[in-house]
């Protein structure tokens, strides 16, 4: 294990290497087509020795890299936890097979595969994770050794977030503005990933065109090339599409906590409230206490101060809870603020060498495609 407080990516070398189709039985015993993913890891200090050692490899399908991130969303729900590739293709332009079979699109998903183990191995709290390295170094095993944390237990159910969201009172500023923020993203990179799907439709003509050209002038121009470019940026946009979702999960997170503080609160009130109803023999509010008095009668003494003696281990319980709520609470925000500012950060930095890149590219195109107009300009001129 790497010591705390330092990178996995530091003192090791971690690359998805390659894809293998693979025939085998499902859960449910019927003949599949699957495909494993071959992942190298070696220590960086060997390296750095000029030693050169075989890198430990292991084989892993896509569910299980799918079953590492729900364990890092539930452990660590105050980390933006980086997202896996696409399962299926998405904003695919119709040149390209959307078939998740395809080689190509398989090839695009290892470099996902391997992006995603980067991005943990470089955060400072996910890349500490006891079960992250298991998932790196142990092939056989790993799967019970997540089960055996009993993160399953603790994940919470779509429907208790939905309650949250609706019913707290008073939600957080921030993470309000921090999900518009997720929606804003995920928005204008949809929009960006359909824009460039449509501009490529039109320009894959224009490279093709240009292509035949270059054959009959003996100018090299290759149209594969600039495909695989095209959609390494493309599978760069996607990556933060995916983000806004795992932004949102933050903030589902935030919701829940906050509801229940809330109604911690909400019932630690009503308990003292019960209390000095029961010390005051009065009663503020309409209730079914107030009418079982009417219709039976006062309590007597001893039922009464045995009903206190209950409430008062209750409000101190409720005390306890409140407290322990509330530092929850105020300890998943700070986390969780921290770890926003880097993600920005990543993002700001990371779109920006993207569509500089992509820009580059297309000038880079539009320059071949005027070459080869020039070419056969001159041609013409000589005949």
């Amino acid at each position: 294990m790497v010591e705390e407080g330092a990178h996995l990516v530091k003192k090791m070398e971690i690359c998805v290497a390659e894809a293998e189709k693979r025939m085998g039985k499902n859960s449910v015993n019927i003949q599949e087509t699957y495909t494993v993913y071959l992942i190298e890891t070696r220590p960086i200090d060997a390296v750095a020795e000029g030693q050169n050692p075989a890198p430990d490899s292991l084989w892993r399908r896509y569910s299980e890299f799918e079953l590492l991130r729900n364990y890092l969303l539930v452990t660590y729900p105050f980390v933006v936890v980086p997202p896996l590739p696409e399962k299926r293709a998405e904003f695919v332009w119709h040149k390209l097979s959307a078939d998740n079979m395809d080689p190509d699109f398989v090839e695009r998903r290892r470099v996902g595969l391997e992006n995603f183990l980067l991005r943990v191995a470089s955060h400072s709290v996910l890349s500490n994770d006891k079960i992250f390295y298991h998932f790196l170094k142990e092939e056989s095993g790993w799967k019970e050794v997540v089960f055996e944390t009993g993160f399953q237990a603790k994940a919470d159910s779509r429907l208790r977030a939905l309650n949250a969201t609706f019913r707290v009172k008073t939600p957080d500023k921030r993470f309000t503005e921090l999900k518009h923020y997720s929606d804003e993203l995920q928005s204008v990179t949809s929009q960006l990933l359909r824009v460039r799907a449509r501009v490529a439709d039109r320009l894959y003509g224009v490279y093709k065109v240009h292509g035949n050209y270059g054959r009959v002038f003996r100018y090299a121009s290759s149209i594969d090339d600039i495909l695989e470019e095209e959609e390494h940026y493309a599978d760069q946009l996607k990556e933060y599409l995916f983000y806004a979702e795992a932004l949102r999960a933050v903030c589902r997170k935030h919701e829940l906590m906050q509801y229940e503080l809330e109604t911690a609160v909400l019932d630690l009130t009503s308990k003292k409230q019960q209390r000095e109803e029961l010390a005051t023999g009065t009663v503020r509010t309409f209730s079914f206490k107030g009418m079982t008095t009417k219709l039976f009668g006062q309590e007597t003494q001893e039922q009464r101060e045995a009903k206190l003696q209950v409430l008062e281990e209750q409000i101190i319980e409720g005390e306890e809870l409140v407290k322990e709520k509330t530092v929850e609470c105020e300890e998943f925000v700070k986390n969780a603020w921290v770890d926003m500012e880097r993600f920005k950060e990543q993002k700001d930095r990371d779109l920006k060498e993207a569509l500089i890149n992509y820009a580059i590219m297309q000038i880079g195109v539009c320059k071949k495609g005027i070459q080869v107009w020039a070419n056969a300009k001159e041609c013409f001129s000589k005949m």
